[in-house]
């Protein structure tokens, strides 16, 4: 098991969150208290960088999910960057790549 490390940063387009180890139902509160303190403003685009993330399992997706629900609450984005291709199947099993905009990296989740 990895615990869970999620590092804030910031980019043009709005805050970065970087999430690496296990997004489970032992670590996802730590990310599901933490998005409600992330200030966002209209019109800025939240990053979920998700390219250390090992594993994701239903806690997890919601607390994705209480991230989108905080940036559209502010008017904001929300982005997911280097989605692993576990959870991306998962995502798209259960519809949340409709929700959700989804990049190949860090890069085009925070280009303008």
């Amino acid at each position: 098991m990895s615990p869970l490390k999620i590092t804030a940063r910031d980019a043009a387009t709005g805050p970065v969150l970087e999430i690496f180890g296990e997004l489970d139902f032992f670590t996802a509160g730590e990310l599901r208290e933490l998005i409600p303190t992330i200030a966002l403003q209209p019109g800025q685009r939240l990053v979920l960088d998700l390219s250390g993330m090992e594993f994701c399992d239903s806690s997890g997706l919601s607390a994705l999910i209480a991230a989108h629900n905080h940036a559209h609450a502010a008017q904001a984005d929300i982005a997911l960057a280097a989605v692993p291709a576990h959870t991306l199947r998962t995502m798209r099993i259960v519809g949340l790549d409709q929700i959700f905009s989804i990049h190949p990296d860090i890069d085009s989740a925070t280009r303008s």
